[in-house]
């Protein structure tokens, strides 16, 4: 299996390409538009044909590649069923099954950052976007974001799974590239708590500030990035 994780510098985002072998099918999650020729270099050095893209939710700190890539390969663009991107092609549903080659990827509904935000499970490896990052977890300030949704989610869903399950989330501000199940349990700060309240507490008292580009990002991205 080919499993490439790439990094954006300016909105600190994560891409990852995956595909079953070298010359075969790929998706790409959570592009960025300004690498999408990196990616297409990187496509056409291991033979791959991309035939999927996948964004996690509707990103507010950067746009989207989905459009471009698509432009470019025919790919087809999939989201999960709560997101207001009418562009979308396929949306796929909690615990529907996207399939690649023999690889198979289940749709996970993780809400809280974003009311549309899904994660993705591969086997062993969590494609967790902004539900679920390394430490962290994302912020629900914006976009519908709930901090009880996202206490359910991670709670109730995603450390729910095997603690070996590998962590893989869309962003990492401190040069961390992948964590564990396990791991986030012991050592997120954000996850020592008893129960909702304290959790809730600890994301609604945050005061972060908004992205600087939220609103023409979002706007972009509602069309997948379409210029």
């Amino acid at each position: 299996m080919i499993l490439k994780q790439l990094f954006d510098k300016t909105s600190s985002t994560y891409t990852y390409l995956v595909a079953s072998a070298k010359g075969r099918e790929a998706l790409i999650i959570d592009p960025v538009l300004e690498n999408v020729e990196d990616y297409i270099k990187l496509l056409n050095k291991l033979s791959l044909k991309l035939v999927k893209v996948i964004d996690t939710h509707i990103h507010a700190d950067h746009i989207t590649g989905a459009s471009k890539l698509k432009d470019q390969t025919n790919c087809i663009t999939i989201m999960g069923d709560h997101t207001p991107a009418d562009a979308v092609e396929i949306k796929v549903k909690d615990e529907e099954i996207i399939k690649l080659d023999q690889l198979k990827i289940k749709a996970l509904h993780t809400p809280g950052h974003t009311s549309d935000s899904f994660s993705f499970l591969m086997n062993e490896y969590l494609f967790s976007g902004d539900t679920l990052l390394i430490n962290g977890t994302g912020r629900t300030d914006f976009q519908n974001g709930s901090a009880k949704d996202s206490y359910n989610s991670i709670f109730n869903k995603l450390l729910k799974l095997p603690e070996e399950t590998l962590v893989y989330p869309a962003h990492d501000y401190n040069g961390k590239k992948c964590s564990s199940i396990g791991n986030e349990k012991k050592f997120n700060p954000r996850l020592q708590v008893s129960n909702e309240k304290e959790y809730m507490k600890i994301m609604n008292d945050l005061n972060l500030p908004k992205p600087k580009l939220i609103d023409v990002n979002i706007a972009s991205n509602i069309k997948l990035g379409a210029i």
